[in-house]
């Protein structure tokens, strides 16, 4: 087995998989109610768009699963988790642009690779 250095694609793809590290796992556990929903999201986007190679962070509460887990509840909101969102966060590295995406699959937040393109390919 010989050692190569990572493609650009390859590095692109590890700078997403960092931003939805700390993404998930700097929020997770967040108080969430309806009310603070669109607060939330901002800040996640603002927060993990400050990371470098990001050029776009979409987040989305999914408020039809965050008013379900309410309806049964004695309190006005809960912990932020995997369940409750849908994100989407774009790197370009290096004129390596990696679209990628969390969304539940299975009763599991899966992070996938959307896409890898080469920037000047266009």
């Amino acid at each position: 087995m010989t050692d190569t250095a990572p493609t650009t694609g390859e590095a692109a793809c590890f700078e997403a998989g960092i931003k939805f590290g700390t993404l998930y796992h700097q929020f997770a556990g967040t108080p969430l109610s309806p009310h603070s929903a669109a607060s939330i999201e901002t800040a996640m986007e603002e927060a993990i768009e400050n990371q470098p190679h990001c050029t776009d962070v979409t987040v989305e509460v999914q408020r039809d699963a965050l008013e379900a887990e309410l309806a049964d509840s004695a309190a006005d909101y809960t912990e932020l988790t995997g369940r409750f969102l849908e994100v989407e966060i774009v790197v370009d590295y290096e004129g390596c642009e990696v679209v990628t995406r969390m969304a539940m699959e299975d009763g599991y937040p899966l992070m996938t690779v959307v896409s890898v393109r080469d920037a000047d390919a266009n």
